[in-house]
């Protein structure tokens, strides 16, 4: 009895040594048992603004979650400044928010040209750039760099999926290209040449690009149109779109095709600035559902989208694809926290965020999920062709990607 005793006191003491082990929480900068502090940079100001609702969307997300009593207990505080999408100022705010601010991640930094600017940064100091809001290829490359991960689909694979649609619709194509002159215009401009491939110098008869300081694009518009091509594919961030769209239309220009990049086919943000006359018939790729698509006033993810709008961003549009994507990137965010669960170093919230599998948010359209690995950073690889019907954006073939 006595050496079974001291074998069940031996045992029972190893466990009782181990709970507070088991128990344990541990802590990277920014978080703490009541909070989970992350940074992000927006263009408050400056020439690309109207990209500014993307972080009032998620302060708003963040709040909304807060109220219901954070993740885990924790509330999410995100500190959100203006970097008025000028990349040295994005690295000034970025290194504030990382030494001064000690922020767990920087979370959703919008453009490829600012993200840029703190990419080497953040992964040399080994913090989490997470669901950056850009397209741009560079995102995806967990070998080289294992700290950051992008959150909308690639530009490239965007611009390739026009090339193919081109390809097969529009045997006789004249095109003719209207790009931001820097990395995010670039992007989509090098997959749609990939998609193209031998039959780039035969396909694509002129381009143009602008600057984002630029006031208009009539003059490349008018170039293009002068060409004599009979597709434009509108490779514009949202104001320079809109212009875009409406110059072609004020031209009397009907090319056979019009294809107008996702990031920009906000019915309410661009389609109706441009005018909706001058937007029917245009062709873009979806990933999210429309919010002014009445096909979705029944559904149950869209309806909980209008109320979250109305309650917490009553200033915003609900029909601003811009908010669709803020809030969906905000609750892929709010996954990765909760999966980390008391284990909240920057470490684990990377593992966390490269090991989404099937995760979806209440705006992703069917088909489409988050799925990530160790060796593939790209969250969403899946999109759909649609075309604008002068109400609303008519999804046409089968989705497309990974």
């Amino acid at each position: 009895m006595t050496r079974h005793l001291k074998k069940i006191l031996a045992a029972a003491s190893v466990l009782l040594a181990t709970l507070p082990v088991l128990a344990q929480k541990a802590y990277g900068p920014g978080a703490s048992d009541t909070e989970v502090k992350l940074g992000q940079s927006i263009p408050y100001s400056g020439p690309l603004s109207s990209y500014a609702t993307l972080g009032k969307a998620q302060l708003a997300y963040f709040k909304m979650l807060n109220d219901q009593g954070g993740i885990n207990g924790r509330k999410i505080n995100l500190v959100s400044l203006d970097d008025a999408y000028s990349p040295p100022k994005t690295l000034e705010m970025t290194r504030r928010l990382v030494e001064q601010d000690e922020v767990l991640a920087i979370y959703g930094t919008i453009g490829t040209p600012t993200n840029t600017a703190i990419h080497k940064y953040l992964n040399g100091r080994k913090v989490p750039h997470l669901l950056a809001s850009s397209g741009g290829t560079k995102w995806n490359d967990p070998k080289n760099f294992p700290w950051t991960m992008a959150w909308v689909p690639t530009y490239h694979a965007e611009g390739r999926i026009y090339a193919e649609h081109i390809l097969k619709t529009q045997p006789n194509a004249k095109v003719a290209v209207l790009y931001q002159n820097d990395d995010f215009g670039k992007d989509y401009y090098n997959g749609f040449k990939e998609g193209l491939g031998d039959r780039l110098k035969q396909v694509v008869v002129a381009d143009a690009s602008y600057e984002v300081s630029d006031p208009t694009v009539d003059s490349q518009v008018v170039a293009l149109k002068s060409s004599g091509a009979n597709v434009f594919v509108n490779m514009a961030s949202p104001k320079a779109a809109a212009l875009a769209v409406r110059k072609v239309h004020e031209l009397g220009w009907k090319p056979a095709a019009h294809y107008l990049v996702s990031i920009s086919s906000s019915v309410g943000a661009v389609l109706k600035p441009a005018g909706i006359d001058a937007s029917t018939g245009l062709v873009t790729v979806l990933w999210l559902k429309d919010t002014a698509d009445q096909q979705w006033a029944d559904d149950a993810g869209m309806k909980w989208y209008l109320d979250f709008m109305k309650k917490y961003y009553p200033e915003g549009d609900p029909n601003d694809l811009m908010n669709g994507i803020a809030v969906s990137s905000a609750a892929i965010m709010a996954q990765i926290i909760r999966q980390a669960g008391d284990n909240l170093t920057r470490e684990n919230l990377m593992r966390q965020a490269a090991s989404l599998q099937g995760a979806t948010t209440p705006l992703l359209l069917p088909g489409i999920t988050v799925n990530t690995s160790a060796t593939d950073f790209a969250m969403i690889e899946s999109m759909q062709l649609a075309r604008f019907d002068g109400t609303r954006w008519v999804r046409f073939g089968e989705v497309m990607g990974k």
